[in-house]
């Protein structure tokens, strides 16, 4: 076992991959708040690389960039789980923007616009994205978690215990079927949007070059997304 981790290790060294480190933190920093440091994920993303260069194993067919990605991604968003710094303000903005986009498209019969839904918050069009950017960072909702399940189960990893709760496994499959007819509601771009940065992994920048619209408002159209669907998926 010593030489064969030993050998995994020279195969694959931190430092080749250190770009992948890097372009997951900057992919995942998009949605934090400003005072997140891209150096704090990528210290982060950094250990679960070589947690993927001690575990990684190549008879199982996965290829070492797919396994290390998710294990990058996954040490990044533990991280974040065990900091505690999402501040009560985000939490009440939350649901005050989750009950106005409620309200308005239960008296509208169609999706609030952005500018409705900062009327009926009382606040600028500006401070609404905001708002809405500083929501969709806190763990409270996490799409891409959602959307990609439990990182512990990925391709490549010898697994002493591959069992799991029944009961969260059926409700886990329950909120993706629902996040996913959800998607399917929004409005075209959003929709776009997010099928670019979840499933195409584009950043913002990528993203606003498809679109032609500037990188803010693509941050813009990804927050309001979230806020819907958070709004549409409250019951969870």
């Amino acid at each position: 076992m010593y030489e064969l981790k030993n050998t995994l290790q020279s195969t694959y060294r931190a430092e080749d991959y250190a770009y992948l480190v890097k372009r997951i933190a900057l992919h995942i920093m998009a949605r934090m708040p400003a005072s997140v440091q891209l150096e704090d994920l990528m210290q982060s993303g950094m250990i679960g690389l070589l947690e993927a260069i001690q575990k990684f194993d190549d008879s199982k067919g996965a290829s070492f960039e797919t396994y290390a990605g998710i294990r990058i991604r996954g040490a990044i968003v533990d991280e974040m789980r065990r900091g505690d710094w999402v501040p009560r303000s985000v939490h009440r903005n939350k649901r005050a923007i989750s009950e106005a986009i409620e309200g308005l498209e239960k008296r509208l019969g169609r999706d609030a616009r952005d500018t409705e839904i900062a009327d009926a918050l009382g606040v600028t069009l500006d401070d609404y994205y905001s708002m809405a950017h500083d929501c969709m960072s806190a763990r409270l909702f996490s799409l891409e978690e959602s959307l990609e399940g439990d990182d512990e189960h990925s391709p490549g990893e010898i697994k002493a215990n591959d069992g799991a709760e029944p009961a969260a496994q059926v409700s886990d499959d329950a909120l993706r079927s629902a996040l996913a007819a959800q998607i399917k509601h929004l409005p075209e771009r959003e929709q776009l949007v997010l099928s670019l940065y979840y499933e195409q992994e584009l950043n913002l920048k990528e993203i606003g070059m498809v679109l032609g619209v500037s990188e803010s408002r693509v941050s813009q159209i990804h927050s309001q997304a979230a806020a819907r669907l958070r709004s549409r998926l409250k019951g969870w």
